[in-house]
């Protein structure tokens, strides 16, 4: 049995802050210390403390000054996307059809798949995330080579094969049959193999016919307890679209409600324009907004109103992800960030321990895991980040006046990047020291 008692500087979240000075909604350790036995936390507190309950054979790691929390959760993005980001074009549509969709056509070919996945763990794990919800591409292949690595890193990882039968490049295409038939097989080989979870995919109602969304309404019966992610409302031209080709829909989110894909386990992507009767319905359901910043801002699509959201008197659940490849960053720092920025330009606050409970445990109450990941609660899984705010001269130079434990996150959110992660554990493993 592996037994390690890391000690630092420890910050876990209770619940959502309700302000600044909510120090009830956190722990927090100055001097703290953390003992993993198989991959799992068993003690948490002083570092005297847990350090006189550990045995003589631990292997103590001493992270002081860094700042230890639970891993970044990322909960939107597209594994196909990472030779995508970066590419110029004016709106989501055209940033599809140019861009994105010929290099989810190359993921037909196992060997690309594989290489793609390869390098798509590297910079999650370089980032500080340890758990993300990812799209693959139409190809059982894709979905293959995904789950594959997250089984060799040992990582709880939620994704799936996206279902797609129209309006996409013929390389692109499957058919409701085929859709189901795939989905089945990936639940069927990864779905609770190693830490994986597979989520029913149909990627957006442009791009399935309506015996698609039949299909995907029969998955989403016959596995109830899995997750399933789609994108909603991102872009004014896409919801135009949508509504055309689902006449008889009261608006795109009535859409997925008719097929009984709005539920608790239901994460859908942006949630930008959604209308009051969309959010009556999303908090109704129970379904969650996945908040895509950096996304949001690159491809020109509008300004998230998180605060609103969160507020209304039937309150909409939020997760938040980079989105890669229409995000700009695969940072979870730099994706809240540009999160604070959107409220600011909204007229809200949005504080830095919300960002960092977001990130953190309010992303694992938004994927229903928050018993698993997320905090660092004993008999939870050790995937851990450490937070270095030293890490470039400049932070250096501003840490010297920096005075509290926000202040100190605000920084590292501000100016931090893949720089500021000193080490990121998975499953008590440290695995970023072994991609220097």
């Amino acid at each position: 049995m592996t037994t390690t008692l890391l000690r630092g500087r420890l910050l876990s979240f209770h619940r959502a802050p309700l302000s600044l000075a909510d120090s009830q909604s956190y722990l927090y350790e100055e001097d703290g210390g953390l003992l993993i036995e198989n991959g799992l936390i068993t003690a948490i507190g002083p570092y005297t403390d847990v350090k006189a309950k550990a045995a003589a054979d631990t292997v103590e790691i001493d992270h002081r000054p860094y700042l230890i929390m639970p891993g970044f959760i990322d909960m939107h993005l597209h594994f196909p996307q990472m030779q995508v980001i970066a590419s110029y074009a004016a709106n989501l549509l055209e940033w599809l059809n140019t861009y994105t969709f010929p290099e989810e056509c190359r993921f037909v070919e196992s060997a690309h798949a594989e290489r793609i996945a390869t390098h798509f763990y590297d910079e999650l794990i370089r980032h500080g995330t340890t758990t993300a919800v990812a799209y693959c591409s139409v190809h059982k292949t894709s979905a293959d080579a995904f789950f594959a690595e997250a089984m060799r890193r040992n990582m709880r990882m939620v994704g799936g094969k996206v279902m797609m039968d129209r309006n996409a490049p013929q390389g692109l295409l499957d058919t409701p049959e085929m859709g189901y038939d795939e989905t089945r097989q990936v639940i069927a080989d990864w779905h609770g193999k190693g830490r994986n979870h597979v989520a029913i995919t149909p990627r957006f109602a442009i791009t399935s016919t309506p015996a698609q969304m039949e299909a995907t309404s029969v998955l989403a019966r016959e596995f109830p307890d899995l997750h399933i992610q789609t994108h909603l409302s991102e872009n004014h031209d896409e919801i135009r679209f949508t509504c055309e080709l689902y006449p008889d829909a009261i608006d795109y989110t009535d859409i997925y409600a008719r097929y009984g894909l709005l539920g608790p386990k239901s994460l859908f992507g942006h949630c930008i324009h959604l209308s009051e009767r969309e959010a009556d319905a999303m908090s109704e359901a129970g379904a969650v907004a996945v908040h895509c910043p950096t996304s949001n801002l690159f491809l020109g699509s509008g300004l998230f109103p998180l605060k609103a959201l969160t507020r209304r008197e039937k309150p909409v659940r939020i997760g938040v992800a980079t989105d890669i490849g229409g995000g700009s960053s695969y940072s979870m720092l730099r994706t809240m960030d540009e999160a604070y920025k959107i409220q600011q330009l909204l007229g809200e606050r949005l504080n830095p321990l919300e960002s960092y409970y977001l990130m953190t445990r309010g992303n694992a109450e938004a994927l229903s895991l928050a018993d698993r990941i997320g905090t660092l609660e004993p008999g939870t899984e050790a995937d851990l980040v450490v937070l270095d705010a030293t890490a470039t001269p400049a932070m250096a130079l501003k840490m010297e006046v920096v005075k509290t434990l926000p202040e100190e996150l605000f920084l590292l959110q501000t100016m931090g990047d893949d720089r500021a992660i000193a080490e990121t554990y998975v499953a008590g493993i440290a695995l970023k020291k072994e991609l220097q």
